[in-house]
């Protein structure tokens, strides 16, 4: 099995797929949670170097694991390297009210 992620102590950076859409946002979603409820993962990095194309699905995975992490302290999450096209869409989306453009 290929990791898709990058994890040291509390924090998780995610390297997301060529093209995040509802066939593999099943299985961000499932990794993801898996390391906040297992592995005390309270930060997330949602690395989009690779990513080309984002549907509404990993714009939901991005605000599912903003929600899921709100009730802990010191808990952030944060997407860098998108696309100009991925930065366009995520903007529009509003998504940099909620998390960090690092």
């Amino acid at each position: 099995m290929i990791e898709n992620y990058i994890k040291e102590a509390d924090r998780v950076t995610y390297l997301m797929p060529k093209e995040v859409d509802h066939h593999c946002a099943g299985q961000i979603i499932a990794e993801l949670d898996a390391l906040i409820e297992g592995c005390g993962v309270r930060k997330i990095v949602f690395d989009m170097k690779q990513t080309e194309f984002m549907d509404s699905s990993g714009i939901g995975v991005i605000i599912g694991r903003t929600k899921k992490l709100k009730y802990f302290n010191d808990s952030s999450v944060s997407v860098c390297n998108m696309s100009d096209r991925v930065d366009k869409l995520l903007k529009c989306a509003g998504i940099y009210t909620i998390v960090h453009k690092l």
